[in-house]
């Protein structure tokens, strides 16, 4: 009555609210006013940094990708925190898998950005991500051993086009043929490789030997033959083409030897292009076509955890007299998940989400660290613009632009989430 409560509840509010109007208020009613005035800050510029944030290349890149980051981070962290938490409700482990899966929350985003700027480097030798790539790769396509070899001087070869070789004539029977490659450094050599092999002689068939000729120290070896500490090229494809058809093939044994039947007779021998093909290495992760994909897939791996322990923490409030009257209806366990799981954890699933979505709008940290320079531009979103714009570019009204654009962006999303919360409480 005296108002004694009133003061003293504004006592105990004063603190709090002097930091938010200096820490939130004010930053926010300076950074609209800063919008409407031009580089300077002296002249009145109107809309005119707001319509730079539709007509700037890198802006509305931004924007793009943010769309892109809005519609998939947080719904695929979502259903794999779903999936994490449903799975792990019943495994004996769970409790020290649910551990493992948030562990990533407690590193930071400047930490994070490093991991997965290693994970996702080019060289199969040092990133992860490319290792296990190629890995796979290998697996069903073998990589050539002879990338980089080729005919040398006075060779009896010569290119065919599209990276293959052929001989400059016809072979016959009983006349041995050599094809002398060279190129390949001695430490790449496939690891069954031994001494070059004479070519044998068999009048019925064809035979020869392909191997490198290249022996060490100036003037040693003789050119155009065998010698005794030059290999062999082990498993080179060897094709007879005659009139453009290949009427026999054959793959050099160890020692570099190989023979063909009779009927290769006055063929060409060709060596393929896919004997001298690149070994593959992996995708270019952190290029322009998917260096946003694999920033998002480095966000989904932090914040998985957070929506697998939010979705478990709701699981457990879900009835299970409910799921087990569905099981005796007859319902199998996908049609449980899906009938009944999934609907009782709607209003859960919905604020994952929407906080989700208000944390990407203003992700910077991982697009700045992870993405190179080279594609930093196309993986731009407005959380970076923003920085760029405001330090790099000395462009404080189109940064101030952007950052109340970012605010109207995030506002319809928290007043939904608000308005859940509430309705919830007042269930």
């Amino acid at each position: 009555m005296t108002g004694t409560r009133t003061t003293m509840a504004a006592l105990f509010l004063l603190p709090a609210l002097v930091l938010l109007g200096a820490l939130v208020v004010y930053p926010i009613g300076y950074s609209v006013v800063r919008s409407f005035y031009d580089q300077s800050g002296d002249g009145f510029a109107g809309f005119d940094n707001y319509q730079a944030l539709f007509t700037d290349d890198g802006i509305r890149t931004a924007l793009k990708n943010n769309i892109v980051w809005v519609v998939f981070a947080p719904t695929v962290a979502t259903a794999l925190g779903l999936i994490f938490a449903v799975l792990t409700e019943r495994v004996r482990w769970g409790t020290a898998f649910k551990l493992v899966v948030f562990m990533p929350m407690a590193i930071s985003m400047l930490a994070a950005g490093i991991i997965f700027r290693l994970v996702y480097d080019q060289d199969p030798d040092k990133g992860v991500a490319n290792a296990v790539w190629v890995g796979v790769h290998d697996t069903f396509a073998q990589s050539s051993a002879f990338p980089k070899a080729h005919p040398g001087r006075e060779s009896p070869l010569e290119p065919a086009g599209g990276g293959a070789f052929v001989t400059k004539e016809p072979v016959r029977p009983g006349v041995p043929v050599t094809l002398p490659l060279v190129g390949v450094a001695p430490d790449l050599m496939p690891d069954d490789a031994e001494p070059a092999g004479q070519p044998p002689s068999d009048p019925g068939k064809i035979t020869g030997t392909t191997w490198q000729d290249f022996t060490r120290g100036k003037g040693v070896g003789t050119l155009g033959a065998p010698d005794p500490a030059e290999l062999g090229y082990a498993g080179m494809k060897i094709e007879a083409v005659k009139d453009g058809k290949v009427v026999a093939s054959t793959t050099a044994s160890g020692d570099g030897t190989f023979t063909l039947p009779a009927s290769a007779e006055g063929a060409l021998l060709r060596l393929p292009a896919d004997n001298f093909e690149e070994p593959y290495n992996g995708l270019d992760w952190l290029g322009p076509s998917l260096v946003t994909p694999a920033i998002i897939g480095s966000y989904i791996w932090m914040w998985a955890g957070f929506a697998m322990v939010l979705i478990a923490a709701g699981l457990a409030g879900v009835p299970r007299e409910l799921l087990e009257a569905a099981r005796v209806d007859g319902a199998n366990e996908w049609q449980v998940f899906r009938r009944v799981t999934v609907p009782l954890l709607a209003p859960v699933l919905a604020v994952v989400t929407v906080t989700l979505m208000i944390n990407v709008l203003k992700v910077f940290d991982l697009v700045f660290i992870i993405a190179p320079g080279s594609s930093q531009d196309d993986a731009n979103v407005l959380a970076l613009e923003l920085y760029r714009k405001g330090f790099a570019e000395d462009q404080p009204g189109v940064a101030s632009a952007i950052a109340v654009f970012l605010l109207l962006l995030v506002i319809p999303v928290m007043w939904f989430n608000v308005r859940r919360l509430r309705r919830e409480v007042r269930r």
